[in-house]
């Protein structure tokens, strides 16, 4: 963090409520600033290009694109901007993906009143954020485990997850295709590969699967 200037930060998340309460705690603190707030995706990207955060504060769950894929898209076409994901879902499921994409750290919100400061700061010093209890051998659990919802989400590839939270979002087939910008081919092939992995019988189980997944979150 720039010692003559106060860290300025991106707001990435589609609720306005959620946004308005990030900003009156982070209003607070004098070396911390919001420059800017996106709803979507492609907000985030041209707000990144044009008002050069120092630091994006992204929610998992987009109405509009996918969080993982604008982390990789951050990376690559702002790669000064560090990453810190805000989320509700669960973070043995999530936070290794999140990482591996390119974020620098995941807190989960019902952690944010006492901790989102603290990780930010973190985040804008160079450090990687996790919860205390987040450790290698938890993940390593989760990945390894064949019981249970967590075990077998875990079997997702990151590609298909997105294909799955968007699917518990309500999107079809054609509109998952061009918000991942591939097939509709494609698309019917990750939702095979899930309705496989899952042990679900037809998309009838897999779109009841997904709601309630991505509502339980």
């Amino acid at each position: 963090m720039n010692a003559n200037h106060a860290l300025r930060i991106l707001v990435v998340d589609d609720h306005p409520i959620v946004r308005l309460g990030i900003r009156q705690m982070i209003g607070t603190e004098s070396d911390l600033e919001i420059c800017g707030e996106a709803g979507s995706e492609q907000e985030a990207l041209q707000l990144a290009r044009t008002l050069k955060p120092d630091l994006a504060l992204i929610d998992l769950s987009l109405e509009e694109g996918t969080a993982l894929g604008l982390i990789r898209e951050l990376r690559r076409s702002a790669p000064a901007v560090e990453l810190l994901v805000l989320s509700m879902h669960d973070e043995s499921l999530y936070a290794e993906r999140v990482l591996r994409a390119g974020a620098r750290g995941y807190i989960m919100k019902q952690a944010a009143i006492d901790g989102l400061v603290g990780a930010i700061r973190q985040v804008a010093a160079g450090s990687v954020y996790i919860s205390p209890t987040m450790t290698q051998h938890v993940l390593e659990q989760f990945r390894d485990s064949s019981h249970g919802p967590a075990g077998l989400m875990a079997t997702l590839t990151d590609r298909e997850l997105e294909v799955f939270d968007l699917i518990g979002h309500g999107k079809s087939t054609a509109e998952t295709a061009a918000e991942l910008g591939v097939s509709v081919k494609t698309v019917e092939t990750y939702r095979a590969n899930i309705k496989s992995k899952l042990k679900l019988k037809d998309a009838r189980d897999l779109l009841r699967f997904a709601t309630s997944w991505t509502e339980g979150l």
